[in-house]
């Protein structure tokens, strides 16, 4: 890494990306107000930025809300998560038509005082709703795509057909990791995927397992901290048929593990052990060890 890679990376930190947040019945007659936010800016600063901008009462308590498909699950945002972050997660499909896609968006909801979410008119919903769905059945609207799930132990109906359509799903959207609790599951692509770049590194950095998108990274850096808080060494066990990445996945897990360690020093470290990889590979199981030095 030289002066100029440390320089280009500032400049991607300090780049400002808009967010579109859907107010819905909280400001009547606005669908999205546009919000210009860093990789660093937090929840609780664009719900500020909102209640300034759409003039909202600052007396009630607002949230954010991620969701993925229409009248889908909302994920509500904690005041210190970063919206661009998890934007940045989206499938490339959804980030380059957010003009008019409806199922990857932020929403901003009012809280109510004993916690819950307070969803205005209920039944105006429910009868929009409704009027979609008989839209879809008459082929005005697509189908909407069929929800998958990133961990799947979180699938309401587990057996063999399910969980197999699950992992296609998942693999049509490019989205070749998986998470069976705190086990991953990796669907080789056969090809190059712009998923290992230095944003993932630093995005994946000392974030729990599960609270982000299911990748190599997360896994190598939940063994990374632990052993820094621990003090014990850490074992990383990779396994699969002839062709199916190991060696890879071993790649990316060193890589990140350098990444980690090294915070942005050159060092050739990284090489040395990518180049003794075929030495130390077993064709049934991989083990390699994150050791403390």
């Amino acid at each position: 890494m030289n002066v100029h890679d440390v320089g280009g990376r500032r400049r991607f930190e300090d780049s400002e990306f808009t967010l579109r947040i859907y107010p819905g019945t909280i400001a009547e007659g606005t669908i999205y107000c546009p919000v210009s936010a860093r990789k660093s800016t937090t929840a609780a600063e664009v719900i500020d930025h909102l209640i300034n901008k759409l003039q909202l009462d600052k007396t009630k308590c607002y949230v954010l809300a991620e969701v993925k498909e229409f009248g889908g699950e909302e994920w509500i945002l904690n005041p210190t998560d970063c919206p661009v972050q998890r934007m940045m997660l989206w499938p490339r499909m959804a980030l380059e038509n957010r003009f008019s896609g409806e199922d990857y968006r932020f929403l901003l909801r009012e809280k109510n005082l004993d916690g819950s979410i307070h969803y205005g008119n209920l039944q105006m919903w429910l009868r929009v709703t409704e009027e979609r769905r008989r839209m879809v059945e008459r082929g005005f609207l697509p189908q909407p795509q069929q929800k998958d799930y990133d961990d799947l132990c979180n699938l309401p109906d587990l057996n063999e057909k399910t969980l197999l359509d699950n992992l296609r799903s998942r693999f049509k959207q490019e989205k070749i990791y998986t998470y069976v609790g705190s086990i991953l599951i990796v669907i080789n692509p056969f090809k190059f995927l712009p998923i290992y770049n230095p944003k993932y590194v630093k995005m994946y950095d000392n974030h729990q397992l599960g609270k982000l998108e299911p990748h190599i990274y997360a896994v190598a850096d939940v063994a990374y901290h632990a052993m820094l808080q621990q003090r014990n060494n850490q074992c990383i066990v990779i396994s699969g048929e002839s062709g199916s990445g190991k060696t890879q996945s071993t790649n990316f897990l060193i890589h990140h593990l350098t990444a980690l360690s090294q915070k942005g020093f050159a060092s050739g470290v990284e090489q040395i052990i990518l180049g003794a990889g075929p030495v130390l590979e077993v064709r049934i199981v991989l083990f390699y060890s994150v050791c403390i030095v």
